[in-house]
């Protein structure tokens, strides 16, 4: 392969495009590999249509591939097509992340760019640029402006996944009403039907492949569509224009990303790619975002305990958020969330779609301004909430002066809330007339991005539910901390079904390959509305604080209830919301995940592993110590009995010395896991 910059040669892409104008219907292949050489992308024309494909070890990953648009006015882009000189460059750089699941972040790649140019009618020309590193391929396209496509107009994006080899997949899916929030279904990738990204498979030799998207910026989120076979076709999620995405060139598009590892542990880690093909920071100094471990008034309006509305049984009281302040000090957390404290939760404010919603004026029993000093007082910041039921509109209205209003009352974080039918996100035309859009449409994924730089203006940090699904935009704008994006905890609480066993195993190499979760662990009680069992242990509970990541962690049971269980609430105030390094030390998509992490900072380690409805034995292989140092380790384990068919409280804690060279085995009762904390000996 050779790489090279071709304006070291002074050569313009006019005069490549002139060069092989004469031979433009000969079909030529470009290919750029991955910095150790395993991993190939390969474009060419097939019949005069691009087509790409991926290779590892010279077989194939992806098989051949279409390329293409469709255009409102314009037709489509695909046929009679021929591809222009290629250029190539490298890059080898680390990065670090403000906060993360690693501080530091390898950017290694190899980039091609090729022209992609029409051979007849306006000659239009789209480029496409490919970067391989050693785990994966992302590839784009950029519009330039030209005369002929300026205004341009996408209904359809054309680009294909052909999956080689035979492969099952682990996928939810897309274009039905509840968004993300579905339980993963693993079926053969044969029988996948519409599915949102990431989605994972696993092939028959072995091989893991995810496809996602990374850059997601003034774009329709895609969808993956099953066309035949193994071979899907990018969908855009719909919207109320006549077209999916409309821009002014130039631009480009988001990245569409293909992870490739030989197992689940290797997808976890190959992710960091998706946040290296975002643009880096764009905040400069971000010291004022911080990870916060929280507690909050929310899960006992899922209990059916509280209300979000005001009357009697109204959670976010003066007196009650005064209390959970002082027991977030009291046990060292860093904030309290407080739900339906603000004016338009009265009555059906789902049905009403929240046209009743006011962002900066609270309910006669909750006094912001004696909070907010009590809060100071004791150390302890709270973090807001904005439900808009889907009412995108009457929100980015009422944006600036919601911010402003927290601004002022020192809260460093917002939990954003769209609770909508998929295609019920409501605003409005110049004339006032209603307009629907969908939740990771090009209209809401602009939407989220003006909150998150208006937040930015106040030193605000940004936690969405109901979201878009994460991109690695927290990469450039570091305040977008989380989001939800798929089934939480309190399906737990009221879900039909509820999160099965082996939910926590699957988001762990499907979702988290995407980004951080606001995921709500900590239910310690263990028991949902009206007394129903959670399917889980009291172990598993403690592990899902290592395994599902997010900068913004809740312990999210009330606090009578962790009161209760002082030994596991012991784990849950040590275990940090933000890291050094991570390691995956072992997991199967759906079956069990076992993650290692480092204290942002620290030199302390802590273990989380979880396992679904089997019982399983693990042997924690301490290796990612540092040689030559002691450390003294604290497992909270299933205890004898235990598990979802016995005792799922039953939990044993043990304390032992170990060292780089120990390894420990350790039994996971069937819906269960464990939890260790590690810090180095005296």
């Amino acid at each position: 392969m050779h790489i090279c910059n071709l304006a070291r040669f002074g050569l313009t892409l006019t005069a490549l495009l002139s060069a092989s104008t004469a031979a433009a219907r000969d079909d030529m292949t470009h290919e750029v590999c991955s910095p150790d050489t395993r991993t190939c992308f390969l474009l060419t024309t097939v019949g005069e249509i691009p087509t790409y494909r991926v290779t590892r070890d010279g077989k194939p990953v992806i098989a051949p591939s279409r390329l293409g648009f469709m255009l409102r006015g314009d037709g489509k882009f695909e046929h009679a097509t021929a591809l222009g000189q290629a250029s190539f460059s490298e890059a080898d750089e680390r990065w670090e992340q403000p906060w993360g699941e690693n501080r530091w972040v390898r950017d290694h790649y190899r980039e091609m760019k090729v022209p992609i140019v029409e051979l007849i009618g306006g000659k239009r020309r789209i480029e496409l640029i490919a970067r391989v590193f050693d785990h994966g391929v992302g590839f784009r396209f950029a519009f330039p402006d030209q005369p002929q496509l300026h205004d341009v107009q996408i209904d359809e994006e054309l680009t294909e996944f052909n999956i080689a080899g035979t492969a099952e997949a682990w996928w939810i899916p897309a274009g039905e009403w509840n968004r993300y929030e579905y339980l993963y279904s693993r079926t053969p990738a044969n029988q996948v039907g519409t599915a949102h990204s990431p989605i994972s498979f696993r092939r028959d030799d072995g091989l893991h492949i995810a496809i996602h998207e990374a850059a997601l910026v003034n774009y329709a989120s895609f969808w993956l569509q099953r066309i035949d076979g193994q071979r899907f076709r990018t969908r855009l999620s719909p919207s109320s224009q006549p077209s999916k995405v409309r821009r002014a060139a130039p631009f480009e598009t988001p990245w569409r990303t293909i992870l490739i590892a030989e197992d689940a542990p290797g997808l976890y880690a190959a992710s960091d790619m998706i946040l290296s093909l975002n643009e880096p920071n764009k905040l400069g100094d971000v010291s004022w975002v911080k990870p916060l471990k929280y507690i909050g008034i929310w899960w006992a309006m899922h209990l059916d305990q509280a209300s979000w509305h005001s009357g009697p049984k109204h959670g976010a009281t003066t007196e009650n958020t005064l209390k959970y302040i002082d027991f977030a000090a009291k046990h060292g957390f860093d904030a309290v969330l407080v739900e339906g404290w603000n004016d338009g939760w009265d009555g059906n404010w789902i049905g009403d779609h929240g046209r009743n919603f006011d962002f900066a004026t609270a309910y006669p029993d909750f006094d912001m301004d004696r909070i907010a000093a009590h809060a100071r007082k004791m150390g302890v910041a709270i973090m807001g909430h904005h439900e808009t039921a889907g009412n995108s509109g009457r929100y980015a209205a009422q944006m600036d002066a919601a911010f402003d209003y927290y601004a002022r009352h020192g809260i460093p974080a917002v939990k954003t809330g769209y609770v909508a039918d998929a295609g019920g996100v409501l605003h409005r035309d110049k004339d006032g007339n209603d307009i629907w859009d969908w939740h990771d449409g090009q209209y809401q994924v602009r939407h989220h991005q003006a909150v998150v730089e208006a937040a930015a203006k106040r030193r605000i940090s940004i936690n969405a539910h109901e979201p878009v699904k994460d991109t690695g935009l927290r990469r450039t704008w570091p305040n977008m901390v989380s989001r939800e994006g798929a089934r939480g905890m309190e399906y737990q609480a009221w879900g039909d079904p509820p999160n099965p066993p082996e939910h926590e195993a699957n988001l762990a190499f499907t979702r988290m390959l995407s980004g951080p979760m606001d995921y709500t662990p900590g239910i310690v009680s263990l028991v949902g509305k009206g007394g129903r069992r959670i399917p889980s242990t009291l172990a598993k509970q403690l592990a899902n604080y290592v395994v599902i990541y997010s900068p913004v962690q809740m312990a999210a049971d009330l606090p009578e209830h962790y009161e209760a269980r002082p030994a596991a609430f012991d784990f849950i105030k040590r275990v940090p919301a933000d890291w050094e390094v991570t390691r995956v030390l072992g997991g199967a998509i759906g079956d069990y995940a076992v993650f290692a992490r480092q204290r942002r900072g620290g030199d302390d380690w802590y273990v989380g592993g979880v396992t679904d409805k089997a019982a399983r034995d693990f042997t924690v292989d301490f290796a990612f110590l540092p040689a030559g140092k002691r450390y003294s380790a604290t497992i909270w384990r299933d205890g004898a009995g235990g598990g979802i068919d016995g005792d799922p409280f039953a939990m044993a804690i043990e304390t032992k010395t170990v060292t780089a060279a120990t390894t420990w085995p350790v039994r996971m009762a069937a819906g269960g896991g464990f939890a260790i904390a590690l810090t180095p000996a005296r």
